[in-house]
């Protein structure tokens, strides 16, 4: 093929791989995402039923990421050696039923115990579709196929939230509590999809049906010859990722965004129910969904001109930012439109910063190294996800004052900024205008 006929080709491979797999996994990662959080919708009558105190909620809502970020490495390993269609597969069957099984939380421990279980299956799932993307999308589109497939986590919870609340309206139906409606219908969900991912997902694109053989080609060659430009700088091997320094402070950077994420996941239904009725609902759902739009919006127009300006570390710094201020403007608010004004910028900042986080590592780590760096990296930053409920509960109790808890996570998304301005090792500047694909110019 000649030097056009090749960059077609690429473009073409790029663009049916996006209309084919990102939906998909898009899906898979709202179930994920739903199934993780939907505790905090359930958090006001699930309390009143077992009769969990506060902190014994967040302890609970939290050991989620223990389970999760210790199994995290082994699971990414087993997707490397066994495929994507495979272990993702395996992973999203197991979590819904523990999920499903939440409906059993009728005691303290239970819950605790149901909460580090769901770690432990969920674990991989989200590394696994990072490194999933490298294998099919070359560094110059892979800000915008991760911003696509973070649209999960915003969808998660504009049709989460109203899901969740319409669910918590089934009290007694059955016999069931509302609360156990939600975790045994929102946990199969996860199930059915997950069987179907082991007939719809494709482990890599020599596999790929739908690409013709010079589309193949094409992509198989742009992502080798990206694989041999990486060889130079980074770790060679899955056990020297573990132990990289830039791996690690990849980690500590990620750990922060957790913690801003989370902090305001884990307590937004519950915050804007309290300028309601103090009932989370319906319409308590239809109100949360409004800061995830937001973050669609925002998302979506970031990572495209980061793509195209690669100005991927920068834009990461400024959202952080945004969604620290937001955080912290939310804590201030005493009705309900500054607040969900707050939380929009919030949202929108912890939202868009992770596509751009996330082609830092990958940028850097490739074959087995970006199977364990990836894993290591969202293991360790998903602690966050134990930390900032915890820290909120803390700092609320040491300061007698409500707004300490969001005040605290907002100063670890300040720290959060400052480290990533510090990272390195970032994908390369993208082509200029008159080396770009038709899919980078469009």
């Amino acid at each position: 093929m000649t030097r056009s006929d090749s960059a077609l080709a690429l473009s073409s491979a790029i663009a049916k791989s996006r209309l084919r797999l990102l939906p998909f996994l898009i899906l898979m990662y709202i179930l994920a995402f739903i199934d993780r959080s939907n505790v905090g919708f359930a958090k006001a009558v699930l309390q009143a039923d077992t009769g969990l105190g506060d902190a014994a909620f967040a302890f609970g809502a939290s050991i989620f990421f223990i389970g999760y970020a210790c199994f995290e490495v082994p699971s990414n390993y087993m997707l490397h050696r066994l495929g994507a269609r495979v272990w993702l597969c395996r992973i999203m069957v197991t979590w819904g039923l523990v999920s499903a099984a939440m409906m059993f939380a009728h005691n303290a421990e239970t819950f605790y115990m149901l909460r580090f279980l769901l770690g432990v299956a969920e674990a991989g799932f989200f590394p696994g579709i990072i490194l999933y993307l490298t294998y099919w999308f070359p560094a110059q589109s892979r800000g915008q196929a991760l911003g696509l497939f973070y649209f999960g986590l915003p969808l998660a919870l504009v049709l989460g939230s109203p899901l969740s609340g319409w669910l918590l309206e089934f009290h007694g139906v059955f016999g069931l509590t509302n609360w156990q409606w939600l975790f045994v219908v929102e946990g199969l969900m996860a199930s059915v999809v997950g069987i179907a991912a082991y007939f719809y997902l494709v482990d890599r694109p020599a596999n790929a049906r739908w690409l013709s053989r010079e589309q193949k080609q094409a992509l198989q060659t742009a992502l080798a010859e990206e694989d041999a430009r990486k060889q130079g700088s980074s770790p060679h091997g899955f056990l020297s990722a573990l132990r990289n320094p830039r791996v690690l402070q990849f980690c500590l950077a990620y750990f922060t965004i957790q913690m801003s994420v989370y902090g305001v996941v884990f307590y937004l239904p519950t915050r804007i129910a309290g300028l309601l009725d103090g009932h989370v609902g319906l319409s308590v759902g239809l109100i949360t969904a409004i800061p995830w739009i937001c973050a669609l919006v925002v998302t979506r127009l970031v990572t495209r001109y980061a793509d195209r300006s690669g100005q991927h570390r920068r834009l990461a710094v400024c959202m952080l930012t945004m969604a620290a201020l937001g955080i912290a403007a939310s804590a201030l608010g005493s009705s309900m439109v500054p607040v969900v004004l707050a939380f929009c910028f919030a949202a929108a900042g912890f939202v868009a910063v992770q596509p751009l986080f996330w082609t830092i590592p990958t940028g850097y780590l490739s074959g087995a190294a970006a199977a364990g760096g990836i894993a290591l990296v969202n293991s360790i930053g998903n602690l966050g996800g134990f930390v900032a409920p915890n820290l909120k509960t803390l700092m609320e109790t040491q300061f007698a004052d409500p707004r300490a808890g969001m005040f605290a996570l907002a100063v670890v998304g300040i720290v959060g900024a400052i480290l990533l301005s510090r990272l390195h090792g970032s994908p390369k500047t993208p082509a200029s205008p008159s080396q770009l694909t038709p899919l980078q110019v469009g």
